[in-house]
């Protein structure tokens, strides 16, 4: 099955992205909470945190439209995103487990 894309824009490379950006919002939560909010970090992980969710959000809309990614999942990473990127991220997971599921095997012809 051809992978479908919207220039640079492809289901793993947002995945990936999706996958970075829960990492960014780790490191937030442990700097605001377990370590106290030492700066400049806290201000440098959300800010990071800020800006990945926004382009996610919008890239992710716009993969929905190009047929990318189902339309749920790009609801999912940006209603939910801005609170906490982990459900964006196994959004992914779970869509790539779904794909893999009912994409159908090809056999070479002999």
């Amino acid at each position: 099955m051809p992978q479908r894309t919207l220039g640079p824009v492809t289901f793993r490379r947002l995945e990936i992205t999706s996958i970075c950006h829960s990492i960014v919002y780790t490191g937030l939560l442990v700097c605001a909470f377990a370590l106290g909010g030492p700066q400049p970090w806290t201000f440098w992980l959300g800010l990071a945190h800020g800006v990945l969710w926004i382009v996610m959000s919008l890239v992710c809309i716009a993969a929905a439209r190009a047929r990318i990614i189902p339309f749920w999942l790009a609801v999912t990473v940006a209603v939910l995103g801005g609170l906490g990127p982990f459900a964006g991220s196994l959004g992914f997971l779970y869509a790539d487990r779904h794909r893999e599921r009912t994409t159908v095997p090809t056999r070479a012809v002999e």
